[in-house]
């Protein structure tokens, strides 16, 4: 199989080389394409490469046709309608880690430079003058900088300017006293970050939380020479508002490498404004951050489309690849188990409930529930279901899921995986599975009734009153029909009460068999499951 990939927007030759020469898959590299191209052509390919300039839309994706993946070859995924992608099993994924030290670099690049009004001092030397006397600048030593948002690039920020003597007050509402002590800064408020600091740079997410979060009321909060730096995302700072802040000297400057919109208008207000820097997203267009980005995404690319781990996805679980060995066989597990229900569970479910007891209970669990209801709903939805929709499709059908975890398994295995399902009638039924030594799944666990089967291939489960002669009677009823039985087990607790007879069989059974062997004296019911 060939994989097509299609790179859209602008890339290095260091950075395509990382995608070139792979065998099984194909680079289309068009970073001119149009976005009304792109929507004609982006079903030809399995993953879609972008940076800032392509927008990845709805409407773009209303016939995605085989498109796997967009991975953005940066930070943010807001240019990406995330939600719809999500709707059509699509993998978003990006590169957090690679451009993180030339964005921090350029941030604290801008707030110097803002702080000694380097760019005015620099145009008034190119048109003859020594203006020494009326540009003055600002010393950051004993200054307080205030973060929005400390993620990889806050922390980077938060550190650096520690070395030049700045406190640094934080902003980020999953920032925790633990952390903010180990790194040495102290939570605030926004409207208290915005009183109290002499600088702000903001490195946190476009989203609606974040949008607007320094507007008019906050820069009325300001010293009269606060500076604000925004290398994060466009819209962050209520740009109307900043450029009446600087038009009317309420605050000292500010620094901007995004905006609303981009390019910037060329008629856009903050162009005629003497006390902004303006720099076009250069953040991450260092040789070092496009290289590290490339590399990164096409290795993720590569991974994901060739059945391995999906790394540094934002819409679906996302491991490393240490623990991404660690639970591979879990994982499978989960899988069956969920397929094994979602066949043996009468519709309609309203609830799923994945219990994890012991061992496994010590693993990252939401990628092991993503698996599980992706097994159960691949028996009961049209769509495609993968990691990415299969949490969305449960919502979008109703059904409630959830996870416990105990510490201790409470059984003779050690690590225990149970599904739990609830049907709109209340009746309930639990499937529990383990790995054995050699990582091979098992079914140990049916309603309560104990047995020892791996879920693979034909199966059928009979639901039987566990009286003498019984065995026989479906041994002999499917050698009629020509099927052969592979492995039997019987899952029962007290005998002469009502029993699960599972079989494995070397092919499917047709309906007409199933119909036979549920009219045989003493059968309750008849299921057919194929994992």
């Amino acid at each position: 199989m060939i994989f097509r990939i299609l790179i859209s927007d602008k890339m290095s030759s260091e950075g395509l080389s990382y995608f070139t020469g792979h065998e099984g898959f194909e680079i289309v590299y068009d970073p001119e394409i149009t976005m009304e191209a792109l929507a004609e052509r982006i079903g030809d390919f399995d993953a879609l490469v972008i940076r800032s300039r392509t927008h990845v839309t709805r409407a773009m994706l209303a016939d995605p046709g085989k498109l796997k993946i967009i991975g953005r070859a940066g930070a943010g995924v807001d240019n990406v309608d995330v939600e719809a992608a999500t709707e059509k099993g699509i993998v978003v994924m990006n590169t957090p880690g690679g451009n993180t030290l030339s964005t921090a670099e350029h941030a604290i690049s801008m707030l110097l430079s803002l702080a000694r009004h380097i760019p005015q001092a620099d145009h008034s030397m190119h048109e003859g003058k020594w203006d020494k006397k009326s540009i003055i600048g600002m010393e950051i030593d004993g200054k307080t900088l205030g973060i929005v948002g400390l993620g990889r690039i806050g922390r980077v920020v938060a550190q650096h300017m520690q070395a030049f003597g700045m406190e640094v007050v934080v902003y980020d509402p999953l920032l925790t006293a633990e952390t903010a002590e180990k790194l040495g800064v102290r939570s605030v408020s926004i409207d208290e970050m915005c009183r109290i600091a002499d600088a702000i740079t903001v490195h946190a997410p476009l989203n609606d939380d974040t949008r607007g979060i320094i507007g008019r009321e906050q820069f009325s909060l300001m010293k009269p020479g606060a500076l604000v730096v925004n290398c994060a995302r466009g819209g962050i700072v209520d740009e109307q508002a900043l450029c009446e802040a600087l038009r009317d000297r309420k605050i000292g400057g500010a620094a901007l490498d995004v905006f609303e919109a981009e390019p910037l208008p060329a008629d856009h207000p903050l162009r005629g404004l003497d006390n902004v820097i303006l720099t076009p997203h250069l953040a991450a267009s260092t040789a070092e951050a496009q290289e590290k980005v490339a590399r990164d995404i096409a290795i993720q690319i590569r991974e994901a489309l060739g059945g391995e781990m999906i790394r540094n996805a934002v819409n679906a679980p996302s491991v490393d690849a240490k623990t991404f060995a660690r639970i591979r066989h879990a994982l499978d597990l989960c899988e069956r188990l969920g397929r094994f229900c979602g066949q043996f569970v009468p519709a309609p479910t309203k609830s799923i409930e994945i219990i994890y007891s012991g061992t496994v209970s010590q693993h990252p669990t939401e990628p092991l529930t993503v698996a599980a209801i992706k097994g159960f709903l691949e028996c009961h939805v049209a769509e495609t279901v993968n990691a990415v929709n299969a949490l969305y499709l449960a919502h979008q059908r109703d059904i409630h899921i959830s996870e416990t975890r105990r510490a201790n398994s409470n059984d003779i295995y050690a690590g225990l995986v149970t599904v739990r399902t609830t049907s709109d009638s209340g009746e309930t039924h639990e499937v529990s599975g383990t790995l054995t030594q050699e990582n091979t799944p098992k079914i140990v666990v049916i309603d309560g009734r104990r047995l020892d089967m791996v879920p693979a291939g034909h199966m059928l489960v009979i639901g039987n009153r566990d009286l003498p002669g019984f065995i026989g009677a479906i041994g002999t009823a499917l050698g009629n029909e020509n099927i052969n039985i592979a492995q039997m087990t019987v899952a029962r607790t007290i005998p002469g009460t009502e029993a699960f007879t599972v079989i494995s069989v070397d092919g499917p059974v047709p309906v007409e068999v199933l119909k036979k062997l549920q009219s045989l004296h003493n059968v309750l019911s008849v299921r057919a499951i194929v994992i």
